[in-house]
């Protein structure tokens, strides 16, 4: 076979594919002929068979004798395949394992198999992700959404997944447009607030803030920390705060640090949007001349493997991993048995402030603090929380 004619016809069919898919063609309409396609494509009707096989194959299409190909239903045919997909955005590092652990742990018991997918945080590897799934005999999907907080642009492709009755779980971030949806994920927000508050708590007041700006979750740590220097009465300077990509994760954090050490903006404390940034973060203190925690303190997020095994061991956010990845199954299950509609279909978990030895009080905030009492030490640190409103007696609200 020539590679002119085979590219020819798989173009053909992804063509005719994506229009199947994006609802152009509607289950059991009947598609243009052979003859019809090959002129509006100028090819041969060859070409146009082959590409109409390949899609007959995968179940996109059928052919009836004397009346022409179809669009197939795309039924879903896994009602009792006891086959679960899960597709994350990374399989092999970080706190991903252990989160397919737990998902791995609640549908084995209950007699399901996995079929995993890994989409390198890439939405056209979602995409095609998703069209293969649509073929396979699956009775429901649990996803991690790539780059969470850019718009969806294959949202045809959930579509069809509520058509053909395949429910589907988000976990650890949901695309805005589908916010309804069922979805397992951490409070985000809450755990930004908690890491920039003990910063704050320490006496840092310069605190730089670096967060993903491609997922939903960056968005919320981000949310965080502004609300925590806010509610100390700390103005916001955006040029402590370093936004990066997926594209970039691994340089603009380390790019941002050597510039703002460089322009000697120095800041006291780092919130990081991970662990694994705030272990390179340190690393590039350190080489440009700064101590952690003694010169600057800085946070983590997860508390990951690196978390308790960096020989600093950072303050972090504690990712409750397992009992993730183990609620988004059970609640896909109650999804795939009916069994929802009294159930919460939106499951958002507390985040947990986890110190260790990446931070550390001020020198002038241990000296405050020396020779007072806890009770002492606690009312102090709650009027420096409430610098707008003013603290008058113990127990007062902010």
């Amino acid at each position: 076979m020539k590679n002119g004619e085979q590219l020819k016809y798989s173009r053909l069919a992804d063509e005719l594919k994506k229009k199947i898919l994006d609802g152009v063609y509607r289950p059991g309409e009947k598609i243009p002929s052979e003859n019809e396609l090959a002129a509006d494509y100028q090819i041969s009707r060859h070409t146009v068979r082959k590409a109409l096989d390949l899609l007959t194959r995968e179940g996109y299409v059928y052919a009836e004798h004397g009346r022409g190909t179809f669009c197939s239903e795309l039924a879903h045919r896994g009602k009792d395949s006891r086959n679960i997909a899960v597709v994350m955005t990374y399989l092999s590092d970080y706190i991903f394992p252990r989160v397919i652990q737990g998902i791995d742990q609640v549908l084995t018991e209950n007699g399901y198999s996995i079929i995993l997918k890994n989409t390198s945080n890439s939405r056209t590897v979602e995409a095609r992700c998703l069209e293969e799934l649509l073929q396979k005999d699956i009775e429901g999907l649990i996803i991690e959404p790539s780059k969470s907080d850019i718009f969806c642009k294959h949202g045809t492709l959930y579509e069809k997944l509520d058509q053909n009755g395949i429910p589907y779980v988000f976990i650890q971030g949901c695309f805005a447009q589908m916010e309804d949806k069922p979805q397992v994920r951490m409070d985000d927000y809450m755990g930004g607030y908690l890491v920039t508050r003990h910063l704050l708590d320490l006496g840092h007041q310069n605190i730089m803030g670096i967060f993903k700006a491609d997922d939903t979750q960056g968005r919320e740590r981000h949310r965080g920390y502004v609300a925590a220097l806010q509610e100390a009465g700390i103005f916001y300077n955006p040029e402590l705060v370093v936004w990066f990509h997926t594209e970039d994760r691994a340089s603009k954090p380390v790019s941002a640090v050597r510039e703002i050490v460089a322009r000697r903006k120095l800041a006291d404390g780092v919130v990081c949007y991970n662990d694994l940034t705030a272990m390179k973060v340190i690393k590039t203190l350190e080489e440009e001349g700064l101590r952690v925690p003694d010169d600057i303190s800085v946070t983590g997020y997860d508390n990951s493997f690196i978390a308790e095994n960096f020989r600093i061991k950072l303050t972090t956010i504690a990712h409750p991993h397992e009992k993730l990845g183990e609620t988004a199954a059970a609640l896909l299950l109650d999804l795939i048995r009916g069994q929802s509609e009294n159930a919460v279909r939106q499951v958002v978990m507390e985040p947990e402030l986890i110190i260790r030895e990446s931070t550390r009080a001020k020198e002038t905030e241990k000296k405050l603090l020396s020779g007072q009492t806890d009770e002492q030490t606690s009312e102090r640190r709650y009027e420096a929380a409430c610098p707008m409103t003013g603290w008058k007696q113990k127990g007062d609200l902010c």
